[in-house]
């Protein structure tokens, strides 16, 4: 089994979030830690400047409550939201914290996956570790 396990959840999800979190359940060790991620998309410099003081910490919140809510208050699961690319930011954040697994929801391949690959193919192609992918 795993120790420490990754389970990214975009921020407008849908499906899937409960069976990512299930599986992060099964795989994970008798004392495996479970890490819940959520990533925001980075704004341009341009943009953050012309924004209201404190919005983007504000945001930054909103996104850590909705995490914490889809997790559905599962007890030794910790909840993160980072800033940054998603699929590079999973992979950089799961090397930098020693993760061993990342459990990934993923729709259904359309033809734009196959020209630009979504965010769970680019964990896959990337990834040092295990990766579930869960349909």
């Amino acid at each position: 089994m795993y120790r420490n396990i990754l389970v990214p959840i975009a921020p407008d999800h849908g499906l899937g979030v409960t069976s990512a979190i299930d599986v992060a359940l099964l795989l994970a060790d008798g004392e495996g830690k479970i890490t819940a991620l959520t990533v925001a998309e980075a704004m341009p410099a341009y943009v953050t400047q012309l924004l209201p003081p404190g919005l983007l910490e504000k945001t930054r919140d909103e996104l850590l409550t909705a995490l914490r809510a889809d997790v559905g208050g599962v007890k030794n699961i910790k909840s993160k939201v980072v800033i940054g690319h998603s699929g590079r930011t999973i992979v950089e954040y799961a090397d930098q914290y020693g993760i061993d697994c990342i459990v990934i929801a993923s729709h259904r391949p359309g033809l734009q996956d196959y020209f630009l690959g979504s965010t769970a193919a680019r964990v896959v192609r990337h990834a040092k570790c295990a990766v579930h992918v869960i349909r």
